[in-house]
């Protein structure tokens, strides 16, 4: 076990060096992108345009950019062209928001799924299967934030049973913050929750004709026993890798139209806001921070999918 998380180590690190090259080069590369140009407004003249590309390092060789704004990016002071702002503290001062949007739905669809995906592999065939089976369809046709938008609007807009916009952080009121954040995360977990039912149904079903689980039938251990602690330990084996994409691709970008559409000013709403100027610091750093937070997840997943399934570690050592 030591030298397969040993390995995949070492693959995290190749890989998030990789990234952030390939991210700068898309970002330096982009069209029409001169930060300079943007910088210095529609009518500048080339020798200001020159000034500004000294000033802010834009002619230097790529490599020098590049290890400049790994530098700005982990450890200097990476400055917004156009609020002049540093992007780093315009982060974090939106991470509490969207740690709270993402991990409150994470969590909600993962207990959900698997509770869901228990009830309907015992009653496989009956009409709780049927009605998971509709869910999950549903959950992946609608788009999340066509739902969120309609869910705003009657639920809290219209009808006022929940707050439609805003945040309230959890130190100050926990109930509020918990209020304030349901709608984003129905919003969010109506999109997932039907598909981790499906796929844990599956593995479950699949699991119960194992020769371990007839062992343990064989045996007399009762079947809420044998599904619980025999059946549902090596199904929840899928659900927990599909459990770190979809919560990486959440967290790197997929909660931003929810975050705009319910104000609540996270990081995803400051990539949202960055994007309409075409303001390169804000975009590169979300992007790259965003890309960092998935492999590393990505890679803890893959230790714990080892940890739970010992099959996992052939080829990669023990």
């Amino acid at each position: 076990m030591i030298r397969f998380a040993a390995r995949r180590l070492v693959s995290m690190v190749l890989v998030l060096f990789a990234v952030s090259v390939l991210v700068f080069l898309i970002f330096t590369a982009i069209p029409g992108g001169d930060p300079a140009a943007r910088i210095a407004g529609e009518h500048a003249t080339e020798s200001q345009l020159e000034v500004i590309r000294h000033d802010w390092g834009f002619d230097r060789s790529s490599p020098v950019q590049y290890a400049e704004m790994m530098e700005k990016l982990f450890g200097g002071e990476l400055i917004s062209y156009f609020s002049r702002l540093n992007v780093r503290a315009e982060i974090w001062k939106g991470v509490p928001r969207t740690l709270s949007l993402a991990l409150g739905a994470a969590l909600l669809w993962l207990v959900g799924g698997v509770s869901l995906g228990v009830l309907t592999a015992v009653r496989a065939g009956q009409t709780t299967d049927r009605v998971l089976s509709a869910l999950a369809v549903v959950g992946v046709s609608i788009p999340a934030f066509w739902l969120a938008a309609v869910m705003s609007h009657y639920l809290g807009f219209e009808l006022g049973l929940f707050p439609n916009a805003g945040y309230v952080p959890l130190t100050r009121d926990p109930a509020q913050w918990a209020w304030h954040m349901a709608l984003p995360w129905i919003a969010l977990t109506i999109l997932f929750v039907g598909v981790y039912a499906r796929v844990l149904q599956v593995a479950i079903l699949e699991a119960m004709h194992s020769d371990y689980v007839r062992t343990a039938r064989a045996k007399g251990v009762s079947e809420r026993r044998v599904v619980l602690r025999h059946a549902l330990r090596n199904a929840l084996i899928p659900v927990v890798a599909l459990w770190s994409l979809d919560f990486g691709a959440v967290i790197g970008g997929g909660a931003i139209l929810i975050e705009t559409i319910f104000n609540l000013g996270g990081v995803g709403q400051y990539a949202y806001s960055s994007l309409q100027q075409l303001d390169l610091p804000p975009i590169m750093a979300v992007s790259l921070y965003g890309a960092f937070f998935i492999v590393i997840l990505n890679t803890a997943a893959d230790l714990i999918h080892a940890a739970l399934d010992p099959r996992v570690r052939v080829g990669g050592g023990r």
